[in-house]
């Protein structure tokens, strides 16, 4: 089984930046950076680590591309893999910033994998998001419409929790 695999869902291009951003980060290799709408949900089970990424698109819905991803995810057995989540999104959006991470979070929590890289999302104002989850945001959230300066060091402060 590899290291880590790195898994994303981009309209704009967004959200693939910076799954190559964190895959920098860590030194993951482009072979091991997935577009969700081009890659079985089983490749999921390749990975010790599985980093999942989506943009929050209407009214806090994943990505497009996700949706049969994860509908093939949720039947995969993920036992002894962990997971992180990142997402981007744009906090003036405030009822729903960045609510695709918790939606992912809720479909694979039943896969017997476990969940790393909660985040403090100090420095955002939002009012509500789905990645909150009893009392922990259970994801990267990342605006890099409001908040771009602020995406690298978000990044790095992630990434050295997924270590640990």
């Amino acid at each position: 089984m590899k290291k880590t695999g790195i898994f994303y869902g981009s309209t704009t291009g967004t959200t693939a930046g910076i799954a190559r951003r964190i895959a920098r980060v860590l030194g993951v290799s482009n072979d091991d950076i997935h577009d969700v709408a081009v890659t079985a949900p089983s490749v999921l089970g390749e990975y010790e680590l599985d980093i999942i990424g989506s943009s929050t698109w209407n009214n806090g819905d994943v990505q497009p591309d996700f949706y049969d991803f994860l509908d093939g995810a949720q039947a995969l057995d993920l036992r002894g893999h962990r997971i992180a989540i990142f997402g981007c999104g744009d906090e003036s959006m405030s009822d729903s910033f960045n609510s695709a991470i918790g939606d992912i979070y809720k479909k694979l929590r039943d896969t017997g994998a476990v969940f790393v890289g909660e985040f403090n999302a100090d420095g955002y104002d939002f009012d509500d998001s789905a990645a909150e989850i009893n009392g922990h945001i259970v994801g990267l959230m990342l605006d890099e419409v409001n908040h771009a300066d602020l995406t690298d060091s978000r990044i790095a402060a992630w990434v050295k929790t997924l270590k640990a």
